[in-house]
């Protein structure tokens, strides 16, 4: 097997000692070339170009959820077509690895590899299905190019607390979960919109979802993990559907205290739920509209204001090791 891998130098739970022993390890059980990562976009470049190649049968991306989500779009950067596409297997080394996790992967980058390697000896893998987002066409955000997710994205108060967090790293903040609940409770404090929502829902054949505070799209679940504990926001998202929503109306103190809690304390049969929140299930299309520009993230990446965005589900994208 002929085989990519894209290593994050900055992923931060893996030393560099560490990813030299993934590749020895990777490199005893196929031909591998190993790359790692100089620039923001350069894991999309490398997806991109094994996606055009003939001569790469997997590409491994060792690294947390953000470089995963490039080399993903750069796998795709034509479209989905599991069968012509590398192969991807992912090496978690971020701070969370939501996607590897719901794979049923270890979070320890030793034992990944070792859980990979078993499973291509024995050629196990699955088909998943991912998000597409783009700009709305007829808005003022139909420029907003097309981009892939693998687990979540979210418009609104979620999104704000990533854009918090990615600013605390950008002076040397390392992300840890004290990190990302710090900047919860300052998104709550200074959300203008937390109490009147300004986003609405639209799906086909329905009648829209008006005033929602917070917005939440999910391909899996679950949604997040604080420490070892999963967090649903939406239990019944799988890879194996379309994409899943959870909108809250309200964001008062009231609410997040009663909301909060049931995200802490969800389980794969039990979400948030109540007279202010709005689930859906297995939808194929939809738009997020906002009356204001709101923040916006995919994968747990800021990619700045939106005030409206539309989502298609694709079921079957991508073959992952697993």
């Amino acid at each position: 097997m002929r085989a990519l891998l894209v290593v994050n130098p900055a992923a931060t739970t893996t030393s560099a000692r560490t990813r030299d022993v993934l590749i020895h390890a990777l490199a005893s059980e196929m031909k591998l070339e190993a790359v790692t990562t100089e620039y923001r976009g350069h894991a999309r470049d490398l997806g991109r170009r094994a996606a055009d190649s003939d001569e790469i049968d997997l590409v491994v991306a060792l690294g947390g959820d953000g470089t995963v989500n490039e080399v993903v779009n750069g796998l795709l950067h034509r479209g989905p077509d599991p069968e012509g596409l590398p192969k991807l297997a992912v090496v978690p080394g971020g701070s969370t690895n939501v996607f590897a996790r719901a794979l049923g992967l270890p979070n320890d980058a030793v034992e990944a590899t070792g859980a990979i390697l078993d499973a291509l000896e024995k050629r196990t893998e699955r088909t998943v299905g991912l998000g597409l987002a783009a700009g709305t066409p007829g808005t003022e955000d139909e420029a907003a190019p097309e981009r892939w997710f693998t687990f979540c994205a979210g418009l609104g108060f979620d999104a704000g607390v990533v854009g918090r967090v990615e600013q605390k790293r950008e002076t040397g903040k390392r992300s840890t979960h004290a990190l990302y609940m710090r900047q919860v409770v300052r998104q709550f404090l200074n959300d203008a919109h937390r109490r009147h929502g300004t986003i609405t829902l639209e799906e086909p054949g329905r009648e829209p979802v008006t005033d929602l505070a917070l917005s939440i799209v999910c391909n899996t679940a679950p949604w997040t993990y604080l420490g070892n504990r999963p967090v649903y926001a939406s239990p019944k998202a799988s890879f194996d559907t379309a994409l899943d929503v959870l909108g809250l109306k309200r964001l008062s103190t009231p609410a997040v205290a009663l909301y909060g809690t049931q995200l802490l304390t969800s389980s794969p049969e039990k979400g948030p739920r109540g007279k202010h929140a709005v689930s859906r299930h297995d939808l194929t299309d939809f738009t997020l509209h906002s009356k204001v520009p709101l923040p916006f993230q995919m994968d747990g990446d800021h990619l700045g204001l939106r005030t409206s965005v539309t989502f298609t589900g694709v079921r079957r994208a991508l073959r992952v090791i697993v």
